[in-house]
Parts: C-alpha cells; structure tokens; sequence
C-alpha cells in the first residue's frame, strides 16, 4: 500500500489543454504515474499527431472547444462510451488577456471568463453524475498566483482564476459525501511560453516576478505535473477543498 499510495494505475484521466504548457507537463507525469490520458483540446489532430504516436495507447485525444458549453455533456458520454469510464478531470484550459482595464473591452474579459470558468463548469457538471456512480473521483482545477495576489493588466484572467477558489470550496463540500475529490493547483511562475510571452518584453515584470520568489528561479512544468499526481492519487485520499500553491514560496515570499 505504501509503494502504490502514488500511483494512477488503472485510471483514466480528462485533461483540457493537455497537451501544451502546464497541460503536457500534467499528460506526462500522469502517465509516468500509470494513468490513461484523454487529452481535450481546440487544436486540429494533425497538430497533435507526434504526441498521439510518442505515448500510444496510453493517450487519447479529442478536439473540443470548452466554451462550446452546450456541446459538453455529449463529449463527456462520448468519452466514458469510447474510453471506459473516466475517475480524474483536470479542468486546465485556459487563454490570457493582458491589457490595461480602459483597453480590455467586455468582450475581452467575458471570453476569459468563458474559457476558465464557464467551460471548466460546464465540463464539470457534465462528469459529475458518472463519478457519482463510481463513488470515487478527484476533479483538479488549475488556478493561479492572481487567485491570491493583485497583478496589474490581467483583471478578466485573475477575476477567473480567483472564481475557482469558490467553485472548490463550494463542490468539495457538494460532492464529498459522494466520495469526489475537489482540489485546485495555483502555479507559481513557470517556465512556458504564455509566462514568456507575458515577460519577455517586460523585464522590469520578470525582475519584480524573480524578486518576491525566495527560491529566486521559475518552476519547471513537471513541477505542476507532479503536484497533480499527488493531489488524483490515494496518498491525497483525505485532500479536498484546499487550493496548493506550487510557487517557489513566492505567496509568502518577502
């Protein structure tokens, strides 16, 4: 029992975005850990078709835009058809939006509300009912630095990352008894291409970014990967309703 409490064998896992950024680092350390990955993405196949042939059988994948909300329950129930039924949803996908309020239009904050958090709803109810019938699930949500702290020019992207705070507490306390998990990851700074993008012409950002992190470097993707890991496996089997940050101490840094 204590060499298998980390282990994901036998386990199917939904990732949304899982297969670029924070989302790959997920499939792979997932897989590493013996899950079965279903990767769920806007991306055509043909973009994906190396990752698809590196992991085999252990990786499936399907193309799906989360906020076609009204779409969700039908490729939840294709899912569970096609694959077997699914007991790990990690509520991943995400997009940006960094401007100054007076520049960030309506439009611009309601499509990343409608990506964090109305599609990660919407995927959620739609699994909900199949965990139910298991008696056993864990559902992930990847949430932020911006859940806790105020950065400026990312007020739709932390508006929705803090919003996952609250569907955490209130799901983990709605779905326990059920024997389902809820838990949340906030990454800290981690080396992808959106905290690149965000800082790469903005070095004055990156230096105040390296300055409040006591360990004074960004995390790896498989930092996040693992973390995952541990909160969908039995050794996290009394974990639900907590949001853990991964962030070098940044939260507390000084």
């Amino acid at each position: 029992m204590l060499q298998n409490a980390f282990s994901l064998e036998g386990r199917t896992a939904v990732i949304t975005g899982g297969l670029t950024g924070l989302g790959l680092a997920m499939t792979e350390c997932m897989i590493a850990a013996g899950a079965r990955v279903v990767a769920v993405s806007s991306s055509p196949r043909e973009k994906v078709t190396e990752k698809l042939a590196e992991f085999g059988d252990k990786l499936a994948y399907y193309q799906f835009d989360v906020t076609a909300t009204e779409q969700a329950q039908g490729l939840a129930g294709q899912i569970i058809k096609e694959q077997g039924p699914v007991q790990i949803l990690c509520n991943n996908a995400g997009n940006h939006c960094k401007k100054p309020i007076e520049d960030m239009t309506v439009e611009d904050f309601t499509n990343v509300l409608n990506v964090h958090l109305v599609g990660a709803f919407a995927l959620t109810k739609a699994f909900v009912p199949h965990l139910k019938q298991q008696h056993k699930g864990s559902i992930l949500f990847i949430a932020s630095m911006t859940s806790f702290i105020g950065q400026p020019y990312v007020t739709g992207y932390s508006t929705a990352k803090s919003g996952y705070l609250g569907m955490v507490h209130t799901l983990a306390t709605e779905l326990g008894d059920d024997g389902i998990r809820v838990n949340a990851i906030a990454p800290g700074w981690i080396d992808t291409f959106m905290f690149r993008q965000a800082t790469d012409t903005d070095p004055q950002r990156k230096a105040k970014i390296l300055g409040r992190i006591p360990m004074n470097k960004v995390g790896n993707p498989r930092d996040i990967g693992w973390a995952a890991v541990y909160l969908c496996s039995d050794a996290a089997e009394y974990v639900s309703g907590v949001c853990l940050p991964v962030d070098g101490g940044a939260l507390i840094g000084f």
